[in-house]
């Protein structure tokens, strides 16, 4: 087999670790509670005289220290933990001798994913076997996150290798696949994950795990509750072992906060997840909370929701009044990325002597422009250095030779750009961009829309500027159908498509706010654009960009709005933020 850690990948996992053990991503004692308590709940017992648990990336033991806790005193327990953090499991040890002074602790220095793929001998760490495969009765994991670019690209190829993992590679999606490996059939798992997995195309392999390697038995989004300090948007999944038995479909729950009026409250987040409808803490935060069936649209790698009767309904009616998706009308692509933002970006260039201004400077759009409608050109300073260029239909790397301003700027900086391995390792030149845009479409009519935003911001730009990558944009695959743009752009901006991101998606940030990313965008739906409503609509957005940023606007969109909803045959909703 192919060995399965290099220098990059150790140093990174200890640093996960590390700063798991300090508290950074330490599991609060109310969500190692929680998880606990569910598995238990979900566990039979198991049939072996001696109870064996697992953390395969222990910390300081909270996890493990939940879940004994609701363990019988008298049970015979057998306790393993890895972690590359000696301090945290010395620290570990302690707790749990002091909680559960009879279990046989098993505290192991290193790599647990080692073990689990057999670069190491089980032997000497389990007292069994060389195979770990149905080892444990319970195995409770908050698994470190380390994506590919963090970890480096050897690191994951051996991971991905090593599990046959495909995509974009993040640690924990080895961890879900090793600790579905160890579980017995029998046995519960309970994992705290990232809730990005359930609806990124990153994630597809682990929603593909716990589909096809574990029987998935609840799922709970716990969304913005912050039970971390760091910008984790925390998931917790309970699953049995793939033991066959003939059980109902998992249950979904979500939780996100919300303004609107409480009709129940909770002593804790873990108490409001079991109740519906908005639920207020004691903080005097208020929780949306949503329970239904889990929804993955008949795929086995289909972005996960909840699914409640409402839910359902509303997105029939939609679906009924609906001619395609904004896919239908071209790709949505992402921004430039330049990895190297300081050489590339400024907003001074015409500070400079005009013989010291590249040749290859382009105008940029940035979030810091986005409006509705139509960017704020006021705040256009924003220009890019731009080494590609269309050549029969084409994309190629400038000459720079014929381009002596630019050259000269980008060699006095080519230490920096040359830093950027992974470009030069690509077979590219050392002065590209990491991700370009296509040249040849920069004639064309686009639309452009923020990331993140609490609201959806989508203008049109007609100035064939380069797209940075804090944006997307989409260009229609058939120029015949550019006049649909001001459909996309009312949809994007309505109140209508807020609804449908939260009926549909249901996944936010902190503070409301949402990701308006590929994944999602792709699939906003259309109504036919040969109704009248939908001319009307077209009609109508010409007017508000002819107007942007006056009260005429404002009334405009207003009624814009409401043809938007009406397109979909739904009755005006608000939305609340």
């Amino acid at each position: 087999m192919a060995q399965l850690s290099t220098p990059r990948f150790t140093t990174r996992y200890d640093s996960v670790t590390e700063a798991k053990s300090s508290g950074s991503t330490y599991t609060p004692t109310e969500l190692a509670d929680f998880v606990a308590a569910e598995m238990i709940k979900e566990w039979d017992g198991g049939s072996s005289k001696t109870i064996r648990i697992l953390d395969p990336a222990v910390g300081e033991g909270s996890l493990l220290a939940s879940l004994l806790h609701q363990l019988p005193k008298n049970k015979r327990v057998e306790v393993y933990g890895f972690d590359n953090n000696q301090a945290a499991l010395d620290a570990a040890a302690n707790v749990l001798t002091n909680l559960h002074p009879k279990a046989q602790l098993k505290l192991s220095y290193g790599n647990f994913l080692k073990v689990a793929c057999g670069d190491l001998p089980a032997g000497g760490l389990f007292d069994g076997p060389a195979d770990v495969a149905n080892t444990f009765d319970l195995v409770i994991a908050n698994p470190p996150y380390v994506r590919t670019q963090v970890m480096g690209a050897d690191a994951a190829q051996a991971l991905a290798s090593q599990f046959g993992l495909t995509g974009r590679v993040d640690l924990y999606h080895a961890f879900v696949l090793a600790i579905a490996r160890v579980l017995r059939p029998d046995g519960v798992a309970g994992v705290i994950v990232s809730n990005r997995f359930m609806t990124t195309k990153a994630g597809a392999t682990v929603r593909r795990i716990f589909q096809e390697q574990l029987s998935l038995r609840h799922v709970w989004d716990l969304g913005d509750t912050k039970y971390f300090d760091a910008a984790v948007l925390p998931a917790v999944l309970v699953a049995e072992g793939l033991n066959g038995s003939p059980r109902t479909g998992p249950t979904f729950t979500s939780i996100y906060e919300t303004k609107d009026d409480a009709t129940a409250d909770a002593p804790s987040i873990a108490a409001a997840v079991t109740k519906d409808g908005v639920v207020e803490v004691p903080d005097g935060r208020r929780f949306r909370v949503q329970r239904g069936a889990l929804d993955t649209s008949n795929d086995i790698e289909g972005v996960w929701r909840v699914a409640t009767k409402e839910n359902d309904a509303w997105l029939a009616t939609v679906e009924k009044h609906s001619w395609g998706t904004f896919r239908r009308l071209g790709k949505v692509r992402v921004g430039v990325k330049t990895c190297a933002d300081r050489v590339f970006i400024r907003r001074d260039w015409d500070d400079l002597p005009p013989n010291e201004q590249p040749e290859l400077l382009r105008p940029l759009t940035t979030h810091h422009i986005g409006r509705r409608f139509r960017a704020d050109e006021e705040d256009a300073s924003r220009k890019i250095v731009y080494p590609h260029e269309c050549v029969g239909g084409k994309r190629r790397a400038s000459d720079l030779t014929k381009n002596p301003r630019t050259l000269r700027y980008l060699e006095a900086h080519r230490e920096k750009l040359e830093s950027r391995s992974y470009v030069i390792d690509a077979g590219r030149n050392w002065y590209e961009l990491w991700v370009p845009q296509d040249p040849c479409l920069w004639h064309r009519p686009k639309l452009v829309f923020r990331d993140i935003s609490e609201e959806p911001c989508f203008w049109i730009d007609r100035d064939g500027t380069i797209v940075n990558g804090d944006c997307y944009w989409l260009v229609c695959d058939d120029e015949a159908q550019e006049e649909l743009l001001w459909l996309t752009l009312s949809v994007g901006n309505s109140t209508f498509i807020e609804a449908f991101y939260d009926h549909r998606f249901n996944n936010k940030l902190y503070a409301g706010r949402r990701r308006f990313i590929t994944q999602y965008v792709e699939k906003f739906p259309l109504p036919d654009p040969e109704s009248s409503v939908a001319k009307s609509i077209i009609k109508t957005a010409k007017r508000v960009y002819g107007v942007v940023g006056t009260d005429e606007a404002d009334s405009l969109a207003a009624k814009l709005d409401g043809l938007v909803w009406e397109a979909f045959g739904l009755p005006i909703k608000e939305v609340r933020r």
